[in-house]
């Protein structure tokens, strides 16, 4: 499908947006509704533990193959069929008491965001040019930051009048904004609407009646070409080496800071003496810091001319993150974490835009989605890790010391990534230039490169002047976080964790 107007991409971005981050809420909605209705069913530690596993596992286990799925299935079908399985699970959780079946339904709701997640994350890029990325990125990301902040209020105010019931009907209903989303969107991808197939036709009579504009426009694609992870219809994130120390890099920052998820509660309600309330807005402040942290972000990512300064971009707020666990070990009263908070939120929104722009871009539109399921399942499970340990050291260990710990690793793995980030910087210009030589001396390329070009012959004048690999440089994005997910924030809206480090 192709676009006629910018009022029908920026259309599709506010409504993938908007379902997005309704969804993003009633998944927080249920995760504390859920929560506090095994704690009040007399469950103990261990459902509860059930239920975060649950609720995250198959988000790793199943990202392979979710990823694939949502390449290769029209993104209509899956976001109407699965939305409608959703609410259908959703409203099962509402008469289920067993805590068994409620840990066994939310896994099935897991194996549904396993898979609209990185289809959601995918079809961002398609409803824009490359140069409107950045923003687009920032629109969704600030739907589920708003998502993740409405839902435990909600949740709050709903359970102590309704109990649980209400609730998870309510998130049911977010699920139906899925296929709402799902029957409007004019962006499709997957199943039988390549990209290539829809512009090879025009692209073809283009050359056919002089070839000069599309031939010009097929230096700025990579479409048909090598691309940095391999080709096209073959990437491999093993073969990027920056997208590989971006994913990393973020999941192993994560593994190491992540247990403060854990250990928050404690730090404030009995090191601190915190408030409940004290504790609500603390937890609030994280997600609240992402918002103008989102925005700041678009404008600097704007400067960004290149993906190697899109890596060193996501290690600089991973590098804020950790730090402001580690200053939050020094503070005195709960309150004071609030500010901390704010700049660390701030810093995992940055981060949030930089890696959805460094996939959209060094990533072939075909392969995009198992591109962002791969991402999602290493921040998964360095979420997991951080919870493991984070939980197990807690049992010896007095929380200060903690979080402490936690963000002076989280510094030294940063630190210890930057001549790993380097060295992939070098050796992705490299490759660059060797797919520039042989393009250059392949006399066939320019030909399969015209097949590939917009339907319309232009470049994007607004895409990147320079770029390692730039998988969608120079187009408007074909169809194709909220975070994720996008990805979104760092825990998985199914969780019910609305502070720490957090994502979609």
């Amino acid at each position: 499908m192709s676009f006629t107007t910018d009022e029908s991409r920026w259309s599709d971005v506010w409504l993938a947006a908007t379902a997005r981050g309704t969804t993003i809420c009633g998944d927080f909605l249920a995760a504390t509704a859920l929560a506090l209705a095994l704690q009040g069913a007399g469950a103990g530690g261990l459902a509860v533990s059930g239920l975060l596993l649950a609720a995250t596992l198959p988000l790793v286990v199943l990202a392979p193959l979710a990823g694939r799925l949502a390449d290769r299935t029209d993104s209509r079908t899956l976001l109407v069929t699965i939305g409608f399985g959703q609410a259908a699970i959703c409203a099962l959780l509402a008469v289920v008491e067993q805590p068994v079946l409620v840990v066994g339904l939310v896994a099935l709701l897991a194996c549904g965001l396993a898979v609209t997640q990185p289809c959601l994350a995918a079809l961002l890029p398609a409803m824009v040019r490359p140069a409107d990325l950045p923003r687009a990125s920032a629109i969704s990301q600030t739907a589920v930051s708003l998502g993740a902040l409405g839902g435990p209020v909600l949740a709050g105010l709903l359970v102590g009048q309704f109990g649980t019931r209400v609730p998870l009907l309510l998130d049911a209903a977010t699920y139906l904004a899925l296929v709402v989303a799902g029957l409007l969107l004019r962006t499709r991808r997957g199943g039988r609407r390549p990209a290539a197939s829809q512009t090879t036709a025009a692209a073809s009579s283009e050359a056919a009646a002089g070839g000069s504009q599309a031939a010009a426009s097929s230096q700025a694609v990579s479409g048909g070409v090598t691309t940095p992870g391999g080709t096209e219809i073959n990437w491999r994130l093993r073969r990027d080496p920056l997208m590989l120390v971006m994913v990393v890099s973020t999941a192993v920052v994560i593994a190491a800071i992540g247990g403060i998820n854990v250990i928050e509660v404690f730090f404030i309600r009995e090191t601190l003496q915190g408030s409940p309330t004290t504790y609500g807005l603390v937890s609030a402040a994280w997600m609240a810091g992402m918002l103008p942290g989102t925005w700041l972000a678009v404008r600097l990512a704007r400067r960004l001319d290149d993906d190697g300064a899109l890596v060193r971009g996501v290690l600089a707020t991973l590098a804020v993150c950790s730090l402001m666990v580690l200053l939050a070990a020094t503070v005195p009263a709960a309150g004071v974490l609030v500010p901390l908070w704010l700049v660390g939120g701030a810093a995992n929104g940055g981060d949030n835009v930089f890696a959805n722009l460094l996939t959209a871009r060094r990533v072939p539109e075909a392969m995009r989605a198992r591109a962002y399921a791969s991402y999602g399942a290493a921040v998964q499970g360095g979420s997991m890790a951080g919870f493991l340990i984070g939980g197990a050291l807690l049992a010896v260990v007095p929380p200060r010391p903690l979080i402490a710990g936690a963000g002076v690793v989280g510094l030294l793995v940063v630190l210890g990534f930057v001549p790993v980030v380097a060295r992939a910087v070098r050796r992705s210009s490299l490759a660059d230039a060797r797919v520039a030589g042989r393009q250059a001396a392949d006399p066939l390329a320019g030909g399969r490169q015209a097949a590939d070009a917009p339907a319309d012959g232009r470049a994007d004048r607004g895409a990147p002047r320079s770029s390692a690999g730039l998988a969608t440089s120079g187009r408007p994005a074909e169809p194709a976080p909220a975070a994720g997910a996008t990805v979104g924030p760092w825990l998985s809206a199914s969780h019910a964790r609305e502070s720490g480090t957090s994502s979609s």
